[in-house]
């Protein structure tokens, strides 16, 4: 049982010094799964594109490793921290970037124009590709805008458990929906 706490403990430590951008850069959904690959040994640790450096040396020193031989990876893969914003006059309100958005910064309605809450973006990117009228543009942080974003991951990650539990919820009430259903219909049958 004392491996298995270790591990466990591994993982927190691990997912603890993650950004929590949620961007999936890494080859994984999220922050959490990267951190138990990379705890697990099978995947490497020099993944994380907005962590960089930074990010690289903790967790090479959360796995009492040498990070050098990651280095020119990371930093060749690094991505300058940025927020993205939509422009107004191009949204066309299909919802596709609200359904994207891993921590529920997105704000809409369907043909209505969408907001970025900048407060609230990670700066993930996962909004742009689903838009079908590029209208949003990423927007790189100044120094002090990136100090202050720096100081986000622990609401970010709440913010993306959020999202995780409203999609689970939604789809347990789907299924409750689909199963009241049913039974309407085989009751139907049989009476």
């Amino acid at each position: 049982m004392g491996a298995e706490k270790e591990h466990v403990k591994k993982i927190a430590s691990l997912d603890a010094v993650l950004p929590q951008t949620q961007c999936g850069d890494c080859g994984y959904p999220a922050c959490q799964p990267y951190a138990e690959a990379v705890a697990a040994g099978s995947a490497p640790i020099d993944r994380c594109a907005p962590g960089g450096r930074v990010v690289l040396q903790k967790i090479a020193q959360i796995l009492a490793m040498d990070p050098s031989p990651y280095l020119d990876s990371v930093m060749q893969n690094h991505r300058q921290p940025s927020i993205f914003r939509v422009k107004p006059e191009e949204c066309i309100g299909c919802t596709k970037c609200i359904k994207a958005c891993p921590v529920d910064a997105i704000v809409g309605a369907p043909k209505h124009m969408h907001v970025i809450v900048a407060d609230l973006c990670t700066g993930c990117g996962l909004c742009v590709t689903p838009c079908p009228v590029d209208c949003i543009d990423e927007v790189p942080l100044d120094a002090v805008t990136l100090a202050q974003q720096l100081n986000k991951s622990e609401r970010w990650r709440s913010q993306y458990q959020a999202h995780q539990q409203r999609l689970q919820q939604d789809e347990a009430m789907k299924m409750a929906q689909y199963q009241s259903i049913k039974a309407d219909v085989v009751g139907d049958v049989h009476a």
